[in-house]
């Protein structure tokens, strides 16, 4: 590789029998720096730029706790704020029923044995009276007549029994 000059361009690049560009094995298209090879005091030698975030002592002190984290197997969960409030609400308020739960569950007293008996049983009556009043709304008009007048004529003759 020549430009118009005489002098090539990458000398190193160049192969006397080949006029075009080949590389050998193991050779990087890159240069050595040449400041790298001699001891001159007069060169300023390049130095590594200071990352002020990394080199702040919140930035440290969150890297160690991470590195921490990540040996004890607890990886930092990349969920939203929302979310974990979300989430802890719930969480006490399955805690909060489950205590509600076991108060429920606990010895009742005689008095609480008692009033449940009773709710029980008012349920069942409210429960029979519904379905009678079904059963009759369910009947054909005819038999209800029928029902009316057989009580009508027992009232009648209750009555004149009595007199």
């Amino acid at each position: 590789m020549t430009t118009m000059f005489r002098y090539p361009v990458f000398p190193h690049l160049q192969d006397p029998r080949d006029p075009g560009l080949s590389l050998p094995p193991g050779r990087r298209v890159m240069a050595e720096p040449d400041y790298l090879e001699g001891d001159c005091d007069e060169l300023i030698k390049p130095k590594k730029l200071i990352n002020p975030v990394k080199n702040s002592r919140n930035h440290q002190d969150l890297h160690r706790e991470l590195l921490m984290n990540q040996k004890r197997g607890l990886a930092p969960q990349n969920k939203p704020e929302l979310q974990k409030v979300l989430e802890k609400r719930k969480r006490e308020q399955i805690i909060k029923a489950q205590k509600e739960e076991q108060e429920a569950h606990k010895k009742k007293s005689d008095l609480e044995i008692e009033l449940m008996k009773r709710q029980q049983k008012l349920e069942q009556l409210e429960l029979e009276q519904q379905k009678i009043e079904e059963e009759q709304e369910n009947t054909p008009e005819f038999v209800k007549m029928k029902s009316n007048l057989r009580r009508t004529k027992q009232e009648t003759d209750g009555e004149e029994r009595t007199t």
